[in-house]
């Protein structure tokens, strides 16, 4: 949380929002922690990192990785268009022949905003952009073959304090694009990479 927590009394639906952010119930999947929140950002701030098990000790995970800011402004920038901003990302891996689908990015943006519907998150305003990386190794990394990754950035206004869906479906949605099912019985929906990132 922003710094500015200790230096004075949070104001009242800031409160709120944090109470229901730390409530979020992510699926089991996920290992979610609180994180020091950006500074300079607004005046009070929260931060989630995540990661898709399993994962290594220091490292992100080698399935799926992503960060939830929520931003907490009384004086309700016009941009905003309330007191309260998400800024969240994700990041997974994906098998090469995913990554060269001209359609992914679109389906990545798609999954994030059924993410939140199916959550009935009270949102507006989204925004933000989907890159797919393609990358090839040279030389002494020759031997590593081709990779591809998939990052998400994407910001929006919560109707409220009421941020627990929404960091639930920030959650499912990293779990999407690490390649799991939306439930027990679906099938996945992205093969993912299990080898490790540089």
């Amino acid at each position: 949380m922003a710094a500015s927590e200790s230096d004075r009394p949070l104001p009242p639906p800031f409160r709120l929002a944090v109470e229901s952010v730390r409530a979020a119930q992510p699926r089991p999947e996920m290992a979610v922690v609180e994180i020091d929140a950006p500074t300079g950002l607004a005046p009070y701030s929260i931060a989630l990192a995540a990661d898709v098990r399993p994962t290594v000790h220091g490292i992100d995970s080698v399935l799926g990785t992503g960060r939830f800011v929520l931003l907490y402004d009384p004086e309700e920038p016009e941009a905003w268009g309330g007191p309260f901003r998400v800024v969240a990302y994700a990041q997974a891996p994906l098998e090469t022949e995913i990554g060269v689908d001209p359609f992914i990015a679109e389906v990545a943006w798609s999954w994030l905003i059924d993410a939140l519907d199916a959550r009935l998150a009270d949102y507006s305003a989204a925004s933000g952009t989907a890159t797919k990386v393609l990358s090839a190794g040279f030389g002494e990394l020759a031997g590593q073959g081709d990779a591809a990754q998939l990052e998400l950035r994407a910001s929006w206004t919560p109707g409220g304090p009421a941020i627990g869906e929404q960091v639930e479906a920030w959650c499912d949605l990293l779990c999407m694009l690490a390649g799991l099912p939306p439930s027990s019985d679906a099938v996945s929906l992205l093969p993912h990479r299990r080898a490790p990132r540089d």
